[in-house]
């Protein structure tokens, strides 16, 4: 029996289909800076929800990915809280792109 392997592309979600794909993955790519953080500072999630000004129910949902309640606006808020500095860099879509696409790069 033959497999097809079919190769991914940049977006996962929009390989999946989902709606709104570029928005999913900046916000994914968000919350894994905020997860990231706050492992490596070995904060539990109760002193983080207190850092954050969330509920640990709330931080709980970040470290599980299910961020349908977090806005791309709010989680850039929480990195702010977490000491980091984001900046927004908008410039002109590649010329054979048919739309601009939105990325997100964590250092």
């Amino acid at each position: 029996m033959t497999e097809k392997i079919i190769k991914a592309g940049d977006n996962i979600f929009a390989d999946l289909k989902i709606q709104e794909p570029e928005e999913v993955l900046a916000k994914a790519e968000l919350a894994r800076k905020i997860q990231k953080t706050i492992t490596l500072r070995k904060l539990t999630q109760l002193q983080a929800a207190h850092i954050l000004g969330l509920r640990q129910p709330d931080v709980s949902d970040l470290f599980r990915g299910r961020l349908h309640k977090f806005s791309i606006d709010r989680l850039i808020h929480l990195l702010n809280l977490l000491d980091w500095d984001v900046n927004i860099v908008i410039k002109r879509k590649q010329p054979k792109a048919q739309i601009g696409v939105t990325h997100v790069v964590a250092v």
